[in-house]
């Protein structure tokens, strides 16, 4: 009797833990486009890094999609507002934050970089078969200007478009999927194997490298 009411705390906290990693994973995606309205500021340097990018792709998206006005119109306040708060005084500019705006400058570049490859190659097939990125978004059932963003990566391609993408052309999902890490995650990974006691399983820096 007494194993058993201990398993079952044992179970509610497992559950109690699962619904707070889960809540914590549902408020990561800030800077997704459909978020960025209902932000009132940056609050790091990685966030700063990652809207100053997606702020360079809407610059010449709004010219296709005129709906994408107001969002780059935030954005560019929010860059403006986290840039004089924390970089306007050069005197108070502390070494820590320069070291966290050159990591979160090589992490931003990482994944433009992993975009843009994933874009050429996409692009590339679909030349090779002769068929569009319109028809590519008539396939998956999205318009042409969602496509567009799901391309220049402002916004995430769902797990049924990279399988379906995955099936028709045969490309690899390592290509496909970024192997970048929210940095919730790492943070949780990082403390539940320092808790474990088996000393056997790590990951290496670049396996804990953030988004």
């Amino acid at each position: 009797m007494m194993n058993t009411i201990v398993h079952s705390k044992e179970v509610r906290k497992q559950l109690k833990l699962g619904c707070v990693i889960t809540e914590k994973l549902c408020k990561m995606n800030r800077l997704e486009i459909d978020n960025i309205l209902k932000i009132d500021e940056l609050n790091n340097e990685l966030e700063f890094e990652k809207a100053t990018s997606i702020l360079g792709r809407l610059r010449w998206m709004v010219e296709e999609d005129s709906s994408l006005e107001p969002v780059r119109q935030h954005l560019f306040e929010l860059i403006e507002k986290y840039e004089s708060k924390n970089w306007g005084i050069e005197a108070e500019i502390s070494e820590e934050q320069i070291r966290e705006s050159d990591l979160a400058e090589k992490i931003v570049n990482a994944e433009n970089l992993f975009v843009q490859k994933r874009k050429d190659l996409i692009k590339k097939i679909l030349k090779e078969n002769e068929i569009t990125q319109k028809d590519l978004g008539k396939i998956l059932g999205h318009r042409p200007n969602y496509m567009s963003e799901l391309m220049n990566g402002v916004r995430p391609f769902s797990r049924d478009d990279i399988i379906v993408i995955h099936r028709l052309f045969e490309i690899e999902f390592e290509v496909l999927i970024p192997p970048f890490l929210k940095k919730e995650v790492t943070n949780h990974i990082k403390s539940t194997l320092g808790e474990l006691k088996s000393k056997k399983v790590r990951l290496k820096i670049r396996d804990l490298e953030t988004v």
